[in-house]
């Protein structure tokens, strides 16, 4: 670990935490508004999204021109989140953070976060189906913690400027109105059974993103305030994946990558190859595989139909080398798999068994899992279900109790689960996830 001394000093930047009472409130719809409105001034803009979240930071992205990190205090840790605000802070005139499901919420909440980092929290509200009891939310969120650094508040899909109005002199003495937006489906942002809609898939996104950054009202009432960003102290890389290459799915059917954990790869010395299973036909030349979650399901006929990609994966496994696959990328794997709407399709087939979509959530909630080359966190988030004949290796531990364990299956080099991990949990159990047989050491194996 690298010494004291050698830390750089703090970063000034101005921050604002975007909040809310609770799912569905249009927090990434405000935080893109804001992040377009100020990119547009000619500012640079970072944001965050708080918790593992893969689908929001896409639109986030389209917002401010930069890519968007993950902030989770029980995936990452406090000095991994640092770490990230600090580089941020080098370069950006302003970071926005958006926060996750209500302010409160989870153990490790969007309070706690901005609270350890004393950055000033914006409440957005839907005011929409509400008057005076608008201001009896926001005096809650204001107060219910002490410590909490408050900001303000913002009023979202309001009716009218008379129907502002009674939001607005709602509020107690103190408590400032920062902002609002109406409603407007042409600013909505479209969604499906896992979350939003992708940012790919959207095809006038810049255009609502603009119309939503161009209809903020009061925006001007106030500027967010300068946060100091303290280096973090974490471990140097270490150089595990030295030369090695890996090939990494990036398409529409798989696209849930933190940058994260891209960036812990390169870190370590590896070379990222990224290929898409829907168009190539063959795998780039490559040491390791990487198959993220995404939405295999809806891509059924064009994945089964690309036969050279299917047997290009069966032979990089034939030959011994790593295969990491989360979720849909381990749905991809297995001999047939059925949308939601009741249509099969044949893939890869390296894991025995049938993945069937439901209608239903199937598993929900951060997970740790103890692998034989560590302890790596991360979350489950599927609709889907196993019908396979395979013994896992290891059962996840969900971060609350109670929660259903998700396997991990194994097959040569080949380590698939719903899991979506998250790397800097634990970097050096995740570069044994691909480094190759002869950069692991014989007591590792």
């Amino acid at each position: 670990m690298s010494s004291p001394s050698s830390y750089s000093k703090a970063r000034q930047c101005p921050a604002l935490f975007i909040a809310a009472p609770a799912s569905g409130q249009g927090k990434t719809t405000v935080t893109a508004a804001l992040a377009r409105h100020y990119r547009d001034a000619g500012q640079t803009v970072r944001v965050f999204k708080t918790g593992p979240d893969f689908l929001d930071p896409m639109i986030l992205e389209q917002a401010s021109g930069h890519p968007v990190y993950q902030l989770d205090l029980w995936m990452g840790g406090e000095q991994h989140c640092r770490d990230l605000l600090y580089k941020a802070a080098k370069t950006a005139d302003l970071i926005l953070i958006e926060g996750v499901m209500g302010l409160f919420d989870g153990e490790k909440s969007s309070a706690d976060l901005a609270t350890l980092f004393n950055i000033p929290v914006l409440a957005v509200i839907n005011g929409s189906a509400m008057a005076q009891t608008f201001g009896a939310l926001a005096h809650g969120l204001a107060t219910y913690r002490s410590d909490l650094p408050f900001a303000g508040v913002f009023a979202n899909r309001v009716a009218s400027d008379s129907h502002f109005e009674m939001l607005e002199e709602s509020l107690p003495d103190g408590l400032d109105m920062l902002g609002w937006l109406p409603r407007n489906e042409e600013i909505a942002l479209p969604s499906r059974h896992l979350g939003l809609v992708q940012a790919s898939e959207i095809a006038d996104l810049d255009n609502r993103i603009s119309l939503a950054a161009l209809a903020l009202k009061d925006i001007q009432k106030f500027t967010p305030a300068s946060v100091s960003f303290e280096p973090a102290k974490l471990d140097a890389p270490s150089n595990q994946l030295e030369g090695l290459r890996i090939a990494i799915a990036q398409d529409a059917s798989f696209s849930f990558l933190y940058h994260a954990n891209l960036d812990l790869l390169r870190d370590e010395g590896a070379e990222l190859l990224f290929f898409s299973p829907l168009i190539d036909q063959q795998l780039p030349d490559a040491d390791a595989l990487y198959l993220p979650g995404g939405y295999p399901e809806l891509h059924l006929d064009e994945l089964a139909a690309n036969a050279p990609m299917l047997e290009a994966i069966r032979a990089h496994h034939r030959s011994g080398k790593p295969i990491h696959a989360e979720c849909g990328g381990m749905l991809y794997l297995f001999d047939q798999l059925t949308n939601k709407e009741g249509a099969s399709a044949e893939l890869v087939g390296l894991m025995p068994g049938h993945a069937r979509m439901q209608k239903r959530l199937s598993n929900l909630g951060m997970h740790a899992i103890e692998l034989p080359e560590g302890n790596l966190r991360g979350h489950t988030y599927h609709y889907s279900k196993l019908d396979s004949p395979l013994e896992p290796i290891a059962l996840s531990v969900g971060a609350r109790k109670g929660r259903t364990g998700e396997p991990v299956f194994r097959d040569l080099r080949l380590n698939a689960s719903y899991l979506h991990l998250y790397f800097p949990s634990n970097p050096m159990a995740a570069t044994k996830l691909f480094a190759s047989s002869n950069q692991i050491s014989p007591n590792e194996r």
